[in-house]
């Protein structure tokens, strides 16, 4: 009789949009493991499965936040995380970001830009957008690229990228790089999936970058820039032998060197 009490007060609609909205009590999971109904235990199944995807989320935040916590402990407390895209494109400019995430507040899911599917990517930007502290970009052109090699070039637009911080960093956590700045660092190899700071630059480097060869990809169609980013797939290959060389092609790479 109790168990169909409970069902009385409470509609399968009630049960699924208490469990979509949040963490609910034990006392109430309890209740709901009772439900005998086939769709109130899917949806409980989901809940569950959400709660402990996000508790491995947490896990893994609190690991990659180590160099954060070390730093902060120092009394450090604006860590600018630094990384970049685009070092092996054949086309495009390098792209790097600094990113000053708070302390009081979690990104959950931040990795390595490369491990996350477009629309994870596109979320994680969004949020980094909204709270992150302080956010900068920095550019380095093809013709940067060519004059002075990618490795300056590199270091050239992630210095860029902490200028363009709209407020000061007192630490930088970077990417396997070091940078002639008169800021305490720390070159973390592999960072970008290690780091909660130089994860978010990765991301906000990549989404960044990304559109702006969805931009050359309107003015230069046939490469494929939309898709491949400037990267030398097959599609981009054949259309530099089919079109020609662009003039955001790296001309010091060799496979577009050849063909000059």
């Amino acid at each position: 009789m109790g168990t169909r009490d409970t069902k009385l007060k409470r509609t399968t609609k009630e049960i699924f949009n208490q469990l979509k909205a949040g963490t609910v009590s034990l006392e109430y999971l309890n209740e709901i493991r009772k439900d005998n109904r086939k769709s109130v235990q899917t949806a409980l199944t989901a809940y569950l499965k959400r709660e402990e995807k996000q508790k491995m989320e947490i896990l893994k935040y609190d690991e990659m936040t180590r160099f954060e916590k070390e730093i902060w402990a120092k009394g450090f407390e604006k860590i600018a995380g630094v990384d970049e895209v685009g070092r092996g494109p054949l086309a495009g400019p390098v792209v790097s970001a600094a990113v000053i995430l708070p302390k009081a507040y979690k990104i959950l899911g931040l990795n390595d830009s490369k491990q996350l599917s477009d629309k994870k990517r596109s979320q994680l930007y969004e949020e980094i957008q909204k709270y992150a502290v302080a956010i900068g970009i920095g550019i380095a052109s093809v013709e940067e690229i060519d004059m002075f090699n990618i490795y300056h070039a590199t270091k050239l637009a992630m210095q860029r990228a902490i200028d363009d911080l709209p407020v000061s960093c007192d630490y930088l956590c970077i990417d396997a790089m070091e940078l002639d700045v008169n800021i305490p660092q720390l070159s973390v190899i592999k960072g970008d999936a290690r780091s909660v700071s130089i994860a978010a630059a990765s991301i906000i480097a990549k989404q960044t970058r990304d559109q702006m060869m969805r931009d050359y990809a309107k003015q230069f169609p046939g490469y494929g820039f939309e898709k491949n980013a400037g990267y030398g797939t097959r599609m981009h290959l054949e259309a530099l032998h089919q079109f020609g060389v662009t003039p955001i092609h790296r001309k010091s790479f060799a496979p577009v060197k050849n063909l000059l």
